[in-house]
């Protein structure tokens, strides 16, 4: 199973909030901690509080800020948020469904089945059980960014390669 990039985005941001109790955090901040852009994680940010997972602020002593404990959000509910419903395989949306096998085959009762347990297991865990160590957490995301600018600053700093001479 291949989770979409929203939601390993939206698991991104909330563990970025869990590792960051009772402050609000900038989306910026956020974004800038993943190298990702602040346009995905505003999206994601604007759902996970729809959702009620989230709470955000505008204004000077505004940001995102967990809207409860991280231990009181299963990892289950929160990809069923962010997954919004989007079909493992195409026969399982009966709307758009084109397989000329469905109903045919026995693949979508034993993809519905490995789904359930999916989300089941997942349910099993909480956003604290994945940000078990906060200060760790952070660190790794440090020495990430560090590393990145590093790489970057290696590329920058590289002669041109000009055209051939003639």
């Amino acid at each position: 199973m291949q989770l979409t990039r929203f939601s390993d985005y939206g698991l991104r941001v909330m563990m970025y909030l869990a590792t960051h109790p009772e402050q609000r955090v900038s989306a910026g901040e956020i974004a800038s901690a993943y190298s990702i852009s602040t346009g995905h994680v505003a999206k994601v940010v604007h759902l996970l509080a729809a959702e009620g997972f989230v709470e955000t602020r505008r204004g000077r002593d505004g940001g995102i800020e967990l809207a409860r404990s991280a231990g009181s959000i299963g990892l289950g509910e929160l990809l069923r948020a962010t997954e919004l419903g989007a079909p493992l395989v195409e026969c399982f949306d009966r709307d758009t469904n084109a397989c000329p096998v469905a109903g045919a085959c026995g693949l979508e009762r034993s993809l519905h089945r490995a789904q359930r347990a999916f989300f089941e297991s997942l349910d099993e865990s909480t956003l604290a059980d994945v940000v078990r160590t906060p200060k760790d957490f952070i660190s790794a995301l440090s020495l990430s960014r560090q590393s990145s600018r590093a790489s970057q600053s290696r590329r920058t700093m590289l002669p041109r390669r000009s055209g051939p001479k003639s």
